[in-house]
């Protein structure tokens, strides 16, 4: 430890690690000290030179003599008073909080220290949202529901612009008020250090960050909110309580170098995963300075809606699959199009790259087979890293009365329908909760799913199946920030009708012809799951009967039986008017 004197302020300054390595400086937020970060400098010291130091007011560092000067003028002369002293040309630079609100208002600055800001920060990573300049831009042209959101996320800050209350407030209840949110809300332990013994007093200080910044940034249209082509990396906590994902996105517009990441964890991230934290910044760091970026890190720099994804999709050969992938593909997100047909899943990944200048690559998998899908997920894992999205679509269908099933029939439309989204859910799902960085399931079901049929009965079980288990996994997995979907379609342009069993050819070119009159294209159920993933929905009813279907099955399932009913005499009547064995009978 060392003392550095900004203007006024002697600011206690921490180094650890290799004199001659990379310096990261990891800069604290509110109401924090330099101790916060222990356990990330702990897992990074021994690659780099690790910089920590509590800012003016905090732990160590003295407050000033005037209470006002908490501006960003003195902040980022702070800062540069630190980067003068440690006599290296650049320095990467981590930011948590009111730290990262001081990184972001660095970048967009003329210069710092002894000299210009190109010069002197090699990259700047953000542990939570953009600066308060980007923050102003969002509160004044963002869109009025976004902004809804996050003005009531931020309520807080205007408690600390009144006067006295807030004092009154660090010198009571306000220390116990964020010990218990760390434990409570943060599954985070206090220890020594964090929270600091000086907490109450470091509350009181840092007020003045609210009230000397808050209304003059925020409120001045006139503040230029882009920035200058430094790297910069976006680690965004999923459940910080104080940022919105809409105020998070708007940095990709002002960033020109963004590398964007995310991690399921609260606001006080980096003591919940330290170890995922501290090999981002290190992975980042690393690439800076001339490492080749790794999977992982170069997908986080990808443009597009779900640019830099990964997803996978089943049953991407044709029909909803296959507009599924594409899809994806066009929004920026590389695409495993998995298939039981290995040459109708190369045609796909050809399309992808042709068409849209995507990058997808063909898998063959049977998903009833269980030792198939464990060696495709290891595979998928090993080679293009865990997945982001799932999409879990291949289905098969058997369009037969209940007695004229065969055992066979039951088996491998339960295996296909099922069980492959069981395998799917399990392999890939278990693999993104261990990652921590969240994703999502889609399990494509069906109208059928609560819509009986007895033509249909395997066919049904499998798709009602597929759409409880989908609201079980919903529950079980809200807690690592994964989302699951079940969408529920009803008649689609699909091949399914040519390529279901059925007892009479006649019901097979029926099925055919009434599919092809309803003319609703699988590329806009493509468009449905694409909203199901982005909106995190749970249950997606898609065309119009799905949607007739599902409120009906919930508001009058004995409808929805008399209409199976009903569609039985004309099921019984085809059957029997198209084929003599039934005419026998």
């Amino acid at each position: 430890m060392r003392w550095v004197k900004s203007g006024d302020v002697r600011l206690a300054v921490y180094e650890e690690g290799d004199p001659g390595k990379p310096v990261v400086l990891l800069l604290h937020g509110y109401p924090d000290t330099h101790r916060v970060w222990d356990e990330v400098a702990a897992l990074l010291r021994d690659r780099f030179r690790v910089v920590r130091y509590d800012v003016r007011g905090a732990g160590a560092s003295s407050p000033p003599h005037d209470r006002r000067d908490y501006g960003f003028d003195r902040l980022i002369a702070d800062l540069g008073a630190v980067i003068d002293s440690l006599d290296v040309p650049r320095v990467h630079l981590v930011g948590h909080d009111w730290g990262s609100l001081q990184g972001w208002e660095a970048l967009g600055r003329e210069g710092i220290g002894r000299e210009g800001i190109g010069g002197r920060l090699a990259s700047f990573t953000s542990l939570g949202g953009p600066g308060l300049r980007q923050a102003g831009d969002f509160f004044r042209n963002g869109r009025r529901r976004d902004v809804a959101a996050q003005r009531l996320r931020s309520w807080y800050i205007g408690a600390f612009l009144l006067p006295v209350l807030p004092e009154l407030a660090w010198r009571s209840i306000m220390p116990r008020l964020v010990s218990r949110t760390l434990r409570r809300g943060e599954g985070v332990t206090p220890r020594p250090g964090h929270p600091a013994d000086t907490m109450a007093a470091d509350g009181r200080n840092g007020l003045w960050l609210y009230r000397r910044n808050m209304p003059d940034t925020l409120g001045d249209p006139g503040l230029d909110p882009r920035l200058p082509g430094v790297p910069v990396q976006l680690i965004e906590p999923t459940r910080d309580p104080f940022v919105t994902p809409a105020l998070t996105a708007v940095a990709g517009r002002w960033a020109p170098e963004l590398w964007r990441r995310k991690i399921v964890a609260g606001h006080w991230v980096q003591r919940s995963h330290p170890e995922t934290v501290a090999g981002m910044i290190g992975e980042f760091v690393e690439h800076v300075e001339g490492a080749p970026a790794g999977r992982e890190l170069g997908r986080a720099r990808a443009r597009g809606a779900f640019g830099g994804r990964l997803v996978v999709v089943t049953g991407a050969g044709s029909g909803i699959g296959l507009a599924t992938a594409r899809a994806f593909a066009a929004h920026g997100a590389e695409v495993v199009c998995a298939d039981i047909d290995l040459d109708a899943a190369k045609q796909a990944v050809d399309a992808i790259g042709r068409d849209l200048g995507g990058t997808a690559y063909a898998v063959r998998v049977d998903v009833a087979n269980a030792d198939q899908m464990e060696n495709f997920s290891r595979n998928i894992i090993s080679e293009y890293g865990v997945p982001d999205i799932v999409v879990n679509n291949a289905g098969i269908a058997v369009a037969k009365r209940f007695f004229d099933h065969s055992l066979d029939d039951w088996r491998r439309t339960i295996d296909v329908n099922l069980w492959g989204v069981v395998h799917g859910c399990r392999l890939f799902g278990a693999a993104m909760a261990e990652r921590g960085q969240g994703g999502h399931i889609v399990n494509v079901a069906s109208l059928a799913a609560f819509a009986p049929s007895r033509l249909l009965p395997a066919y049904s079980a499998s798709k009602a199946a597929v759409k409880m288990l989908s609201d079980c996994l919903r529950a079980e997995l809200a807690d690592q920030g994964i989302g699951v979907s079940a969408i529920c379609p009803g008649f689609v342009s699909t091949a399914i009708a040519r390529n279901a069993a059925y007892p009479t050819e006649s019901m097979r070119e029926a099925a055919v012809r009434g599919l092809a009159r309803r003319g609703y294209p699988p590329e806009r159920v493509a468009a449905h799951i694409l909203r199901a993933v982005h909106r995190n929905e749970a249950v997606v009813p898609v065309n119009l009967e799905g949607k007739i279907g599902y409120v009906l099955s919930r508001v009058s399932p004995r409808t929805m039986r008399g209409v199976a009913r009903l569609s039985a005499v004309a099921e019984n009547r085809e059957i029997m008017g198209n084929d003599r064995s039934y005419r026998r009978r």
